[in-house]
C-alpha cells in the first residue's frame, strides 16, 4: 500500500501545481493518472500548441509548461502511478481514504484531490465502414508528435478549432494536406479560418467543402480514401487520415464514488476551499464546477493553492499555518535542499 499526505488523481497542470503548493506546506503527494505520461491534455492532445494565458509567459508551448511544472516540483519528490486509473474508493474508520487502481494497487491518504481535467477522452468517430481496422494503421484521433507526419500525405476532417489549428501547423510539415469539412462554414476562430483560407489561396493545402470521407481503402494499412464532394466522388492517396470531430469526456469510475456531479463535472464549494460533498475530497481544475467557473489553467492553479491550504488544516488540525511568501522563505525540499530567494536590496532615498 502506498501512503501519502495527499493523493492527487490527475497529473495535468492543476495536479502538478498542487504538488508544489503542498510541498511548501511539507505535505507529501502521490499522483495517479490513467495516461502513461504526466501532463494530461497538454501532453496527450496538444503538446506542441502554444498557450497564451499563463501569467508571466506571453506564449509557452504546452509541453514546455509541463516540463517547467515538473522542474518546479522536483524538490518535493512526489510519487507517480502512471498508466493506472483510480477505480474504487473506501474510507477507513480513522477517516482516511483508500483508493484502489485498476491494477489492484492501493493508495492511502487522509486527503484526496481530484484534478482529472475533463476526464478520460473518447474520440468522436465518423461512421465509416472498416474504420476500426485502420485505427493505428493510418488513422489517428490525437496528434502527439507532429514529426510523425513530416513529408506525408494527410487528410484532416473537421470544422472546429482543433481541425483548423492542426491544418495550419501541419501545413508546414506535410508533403500534401487536405482539409475536408461537411459544411462551407467553420466553427473555429475567425483568425484561424482566415489563415486556412490563405493557405488554400497559396496552394499550400487543398480545402474541400462541403465534403465527407465515406470510404477507406488499403490491404494492411490505409493508403487511399474516398471523399463525397457535392455528389462527386474523389479518391485521394493518403498516408494518414485524421478525423478531428472533438472528444467525449467521461468521469469514469469516479462517478460511482458518491460525489455530487453536474453534467460531466464535480460540484465543489468555491466559497471556501473547492471541497466536494465528501469531506476530505477536493476537486480542482476542469473537472469541477461551480457558479462562474472558468475552465482555464490559471484558475486550476488558484484552486490548487486554496485546496492545499485547506488540506493542511485537516491533516494537522492542531498546527497553525502562517502563509509565508517564497520570496522570503525560498523553497526547501524534503531532502533539506534550499532554494533561497535573493535578499532584498533596500535603497535609501535622499
Amino acid at each position: 500500500m502506498i501512503k501519502s499526505d495527499i493523493l492527487i488523481i490527475g497529473a495535468g497542470p492543476a495536479g502538478l501545481f498542487a504538488v508544489f503548493q503542498a510541498g511548501l506546506l511539507k505535505l507529501k503527494c502521490h499522483l495517479i493518472d490513467s495516461l502513461g505520461m504526466v501532463g494530461g491534455q497538454c501532453s496527450e492532445l496538444y503538446p506542441k500548441k502554444p498557450i497564451y494565458d499563463i501569467p508571466g509567459y506571453p506564449e509557452i508551448i504546452s509541453q514546455d509548461l509541463i516540463d517547467k511544472l515538473m522542474e518546479q516540483i522536483q524538490p518535493f519528490e512526489p510519487g507517480f502511478s502512471l498508466g493506472q486509473g483510480a477505480e474504487r474508493l473506501t474510507k477507513t474508520t480513522h477517516g482516511e481514504f483508500i483508493i484502489t487502481t485498476n491494477k489492484g494497487i492501493q493508495h492511502r491518504a487522509p486527503v484526496v484531490i481530484i484534478a482529472g481535467g475533463l476526464g478520460s477522452f473518447q474520440p468522436r468517430k465518423p461512421s465509416i465502414e472498416s474504420i476500426a481496422f485502420y485505427e493505428g494503421n493510418g488513422i489517428d484521433y490525437f496528434i502527439s508528435n507532429p514529426e510523425k507526419y513530416r513529408n506525408k500525405r494527410i487528410v484532416i476532417a473537421g470544422g472546429g478549432d482543433s481541425a483548423l489549428d492542426w491544418t495550419i501547423f501541419l501545413s508546414k510539415v506535410a508533403k500534401e494536406l487536405v482539409l475536408v469539412h461537411r459544411r462551407n462554414e467553420f466553427r473555429g476562430a475567425l483568425e484561424s479560418v482566415n489563415q486556412v483560407q490563405l493557405l488554400k489561396d497559396q496552394k499550400k493545402i487543398e480545402l474541400i467543402t462541403p465534403g465527407q470521407v465515406i470510404e477507406l481503402n488499403g490491404l494492411k494499412r490505409l493508403d487511399s480514401l474516398t471523399i463525397n464532394h457535392n455528389g462527386v466522388l474523389l479518391t485521394k492517396k493518403v498516408d494518414f487520415f485524421i478525423p478531428l470531430f472533438g472528444q467525449i469526456p467521461k468521469l469514469g469510475p469516479i462517478i460511482k464514488w458518491g460525489l455530487e456531479t453536474k453534467g460531466n463535472a464535480i460540484v465543489v464549494d468555491n466559497s471556501l476551499d473547492y471541497q466536494t460533498n465528501i469531506e476530505g475530497i477536493y476537486a480542482i481544475g476542469d473537472v469541477n464546477t461551480y457558479p462562474g467557473k472558468l475552465k482555464l489553467i490559471l484558475c486550476g492553479f488558484h484552486e490548487a493553492a486554496i485546496a492545499c491550504h485547506s488540506a493542511f488544516k485537516k491533516i494537522h488540525p492542531s498546527k497553525n499555518n502562517t502563509l509565508r511568501y517564497t520570496t522570503v522563505t525560498g523553497v526547501q525540499g524534503f531532502d533539506g535542499t534550499q532554494r533561497m530567494a535573493k535578499p532584498s536590496v533596500v535603497k535609501k532615498i535622499e
